[in-house]
Parts: structure tokens; C-alpha cells; sequence
């Protein structure tokens, strides 16, 4: 079977998920946050083998489309035949969180400037300003152990991430994976803002003013609140598709 034919076989739900993953991958694009053909994200595909839906090596994010994701398995085979493959870095870590957390349908890696600087030092992410206390207590921490490309670091990683939503890659970047791609893609942006605080008010003279934990966690279940019981994050996901595709014209 062709990878034609397999799509014309595929069914509507599967593609109107192709249909959002590209649209992600086109607004990561958009907001400048690529690392030109590397990095990847991913959206598990209903079902209990586990499959997910992930973009072709080599291609800039504005070249991905629903009908070029690859489908791959938890060990990374392509399950349907495609001219392309898949970044062999991202195996370890995205089939390890589809494989373990079955809350998380979509994870997003990045490593944006902002990002790469915050997760460099040692104490990681700070809870201080209005983004930052909204991932107050939904941060793990993972040790760099170099290039995510080999098996036995699954288990670690998984660990690291326990309960959390966002995980720090030290040394690296950052995976956010949360139910549905537009809850990923605006929990992103919430960690690319509080990354571009951070450094910004790391840069200035003086001392940040601090919060007490009582607020920095109202802000964090408020935040889950709004994501978890309102369509707060497709409605913003939404309104950033638009945004975007007026840019074009």
C-alpha cells in the first residue's frame, strides 16, 4: 500500500490531526522558534499501539504538510510508507512520553535562544514574573547526557519528567507535552515568554521583586484551570492560525 493510498484510508480523525500538527509546525515556524530542519513535534494518534504522528527529517517546518507527517511506531519503524524518515534524535525522547503518559498527546521540543540560556543555568526556570509563576510547580528536570538518541535514557527522562507537563533538558532545551496540541503549543508559549522575561530581567540592574508561594501557585491552578475546563488554549491557538495566515497575504 502507498503512502496515497493510506492516506485516502486514513480516518477523519486522524486527518483533522494531521491537519493541527501542520498548523503547528507552521506557527513554531512563524514565531521564530525553529532550529532550522531539527526539533520536532509530535501528536500520538488514537489507538493502543501507540503510534504517533511526526514531522520528515530534513524539511523546514513551512514544508510540513498532513500528507508528508510521518506515522511511526513507539521504536520509531514507519508504519506507513513514506520517501522520507524521521529525526532519530527525537525517537528517545517522544516515543518514551507516548509510551509512558498516556495524558500527553502532543509533545513539543524546542530550544529557542531565550530557552537554551534559562535551562544553561543552574537553577533553571524562576517563578518570579507573570509567565514564570504560571509553570510554578510543573517543571522537571532532566541531567544532559548528550544527544537523546539512545534507549536506556527513556526510563531516566520519564522519571524526570514524573507528573510535570514541561521538561527542562539541561544544557539543551526544553519538551512540553500536554492533551491536545493547541494545550502544547500554548503551554509553550507560556515557557518561551517566561524564558524572554527571565533573561531580560537577568540582564538589569537590581533585584527582582519576589512572590510569595501562595500567589505564584494561585497563578499555576488558575492557569490549569482555564486550560483544563474552557477552550482558552484552542481559542488562542485558533486566533494565532489566523494571525499567521493574514501575515501571508
Amino acid at each position: 500500500m502507498n503512502s496515497a493510498i493510506a492516506l485516502q484510508q486514513c480516518s477523519q480523525e486522524e486527518w483533522a490531526l494531521r491537519i493541527k500538527l501542520t498548523q503547528c509546525y507552521h506557527l513554531v515556524d512563524y514565531f521564530g522558534w525553529t532550529e532550522t530542519i531539527f526539533n520536532h513535534i509530535s501528536a500520538r494518534l488514537p489507538g493502543k499501539e501507540h503510534h504517533y504522528l511526526v514531522n520528515p527529517f530534513g524539511l523546514n517546518y513551512t514544508e510540513i504538510t498532513p500528507e508528508n507527517l510521518l506515522k511511526v511506531d513507539l521504536d520509531g519503524n514507519k508504519v506507513e510508507p513514506s520517501e522520507y524518515d524521521a529525526n532519530p534524535a527525537g525517537f528517545a525522547l517522544h516515543s518514551a512520553v507516548h509510551g509512558a503518559r498516556d495524558d500527553i498527546r502532543c509533545m513539543i521540543h524546542t530550544h529557542t535562544t531565550p530557552i537554551s540560556a534559562v535551562v544553561q543555568k543552574k537553577h533553571g526556570f524562576k517563578h518570579d514574573s507573570f509567565y514564570g509563576a504560571q509553570l510554578y510547580g510543573r517543571v522537571g528536570y532532566h541531567t544532559f547526557e548528550g544527544i537523546t538518541l539512545f534507549e536506556d535514557e527513556k526510563s531516566r527522562m520519564i522519571e524526570s519528567l514524573a507528573d510535570h507537563h514541561i521538561l527542562v533538558l539541561r544544557n539543551h532545551g526544553i519538551a512540553v507535552g500536554e492533551s491536545s496540541i493547541e494545550k502544547a503549543f500554548f503551554l509553550l508559549w507560556t515557557v518561551q515568554r517566561a524564558a524572554e522575561v527571565q533573561c531580560q530581567a537577568d540582564a538589569m540592574a537590581g533585584e527582582d521583586m519576589p512572590l510569595n508561594h501562595d500567589v505564584k501557585q494561585k497563578c499555576t491552578d488558575l492557569t490549569a484551570m482555564l486550560i483544563r475546563e474552557s477552550g482558552f488554549a484552542n481559542k488562542f491557538f485558533d486566533a494565532m492560525v489566523r494571525k499567521m495566515n493574514a501575515s501571508r497575504h
